[in-house]
């Protein structure tokens, strides 16, 4: 019983952080696809740099807030296991 126990909460806690560099690697590559395509934009179209940078920081933000709330959910699996 006691093995099972240890067992279940180890393998909650390699879940933890399997979706804790999961989270963070994929805000990594979703900003980085972010800034190139408005590095891009703005290189074709130097006039509408300023609409195209608003847009990227709200949608950088929303990525950060996602990957910070996976993290979060990580951080809760990992203490209540």
């Amino acid at each position: 019983m006691l093995l099972t126990v240890l067992l279940d909460m180890s393998l909650a806690l390699l879940g933890a952080g399997v979706g804790a560099g999961l989270a963070a690697i994929g805000a990594g590559i979703g900003i980085g696809k972010i800034g190139g395509s408005a590095m891009e934009g703005m290189a074709r179209q130097p006039e509408a740099s300023g609409k195209i940078q608003g847009a990227m920081l709200i949608i950088a933000a929303l990525i950060e807030v996602a990957a910070l709330f996976a993290l979060v959910i990580c951080l809760l699996i990992w203490t209540l296991a």
